[in-house]
């Protein structure tokens, strides 16, 4: 069911003129990356926050607030980036383990950023306090750290 999946999709008139084109990759590829930098600073600001280590003198709750339209806005369009780039290579991506493991740690993340880091970033601080941000923070930064790193390992194998 899979495999007939990812053939369908890598078959599509879109990608294969997607795969065959000189511009679209290199195009979409350059907007990714560029969503994946303030995706990554929206992410980073607000756990550097939670960790005690910057912005110290705002609540955690408006460093929140603030990087929220960043967060989601990057990440919608790393989505729509990211699907044509999937499209044109699904083949490729259907026996690589890198790809799998990028994806699952994808879901965890975005599980735990939208439910446990978005509570904590919403409650008060002094009923939070000094440890439980700090946890919450730096899990946070390393499940987006293997999500990036399982990205850019997905073409070394």
């Amino acid at each position: 069911m899979l495999l007939q999946f990812f053939e369908w999709t890598n078959d599509l008139a879109f990608s294969v003129a997607y795969r065959e084109s000189l511009w679209y990759f290199p195009v979409t590829q350059a907007f990714h990356l560029v969503a994946l930098a303030f995706f990554a600073g929206a992410i980073l600001v607000v756990d550097v926050r939670l960790l005690g280590a910057g912005l110290n003198k705002y609540p955690v709750a408006k460093v929140a607030r603030d990087a929220r339209p960043w967060l989601v806005g990057s990440f919608v369009v790393m989505t729509i980036t990211g699907i044509p780039q999937f499209m044109a290579n699904a083949m490729r991506y259907y026996d690589n383990p890198v790809f799998y493991f990028k994806m699952e740690a994808l879901l965890v993340a975005l599980i735990f950023t939208v439910t446990l880091r978005r509570h904590v970033t919403r409650t008060e601080e002094a009923r939070l306090g000094r440890v439980w941000p700090k946890v919450v923070g730096g899990i946070s930064l390393a499940l987006w750290f293997v999500v990036t790193v399982g990205g850019r390992a997905i073409g070394f194998y």
